[in-house]
């Protein structure tokens, strides 16, 4: 048994993975995954998605494929811009409030909640470290999003943050500046520049 051509070229396009939408989208039946999984010819990463046997898998592109809402955030969006070497063991998303994920993704994740019309400010697209384009936040926004959720993360983490944004190239602090005041966290951000800098 081999794998469907058009199939097969999606895969490929689609750095080894495919998802059960995508399938469904060049009409072929889910059944048909199940075929190939058995046959050992694509393995199930998550579900819903797929990888070719033997392909590296990446979890933060197999879990940003389950959901269009889901933004990296937090420590995973620090990771992806550069400003901590710690990989996250659990990846940290957020998604709009009056959005629900399934209750198997939301196991996979640590999940923040934002209002729907802050949700898109700040996302850019940032590289895994297996070359897969994935949603995050950009460095400001996940400065103000350890300052806003800092009762749920431990105090190195967040000073840490700030400290390695602060020696960053690529800091925009006239972006910091607007983001703070749209999150309200301002006052906290001053603080904490005011110890640090």
């Amino acid at each position: 048994m081999d794998i469907n051509p058009m199939i097969l070229e999606t895969i490929k396009n689609n750095n080894n993975t495919i998802t059960t939408a995508q399938v469904i989208a060049l009409g072929f039946t889910r059944s048909l995954l199940s075929k190939y999984v058995k046959a050992g010819l694509l393995e199930r990463e998550r579900q819903g998605v797929y990888t070719l046997s033997g392909a590296i898998h990446d979890d933060m592109y197999t879990l940003m494929l389950r959901s269009d809402k889901i933004i990296f955030s937090h420590d995973t969006a620090l990771f992806l811009n550069g400003l901590s070497e710690r990989t996250p063991f659990t990846h940290s998303v957020t998604i709009p409030s009056n959005t629900k994920l399934s209750n198997l993704l939301r196991d996979e994740c640590v999940c923040y909640y934002i209002k729907p019309e802050l949700h898109q400010v700040g996302a850019i697209t940032r590289k895994t470290t297996l070359g897969n384009e994935v949603r995050c936040y950009n460095a400001e926004r996940t400065i103000c999003d350890l300052l806003r959720s800092r009762n749920r993360l431990d105090e190195e983490t967040v000073i840490g943050a700030i400290k390695n944004y602060a020696a960053s190239l690529d800091k925009n602090l006239n972006v910091l500046a607007v983001y703070a005041t749209q999150f309200s966290v301002d006052k906290v951000l001053k603080r904490y520049m005011e110890v640090l800098l």
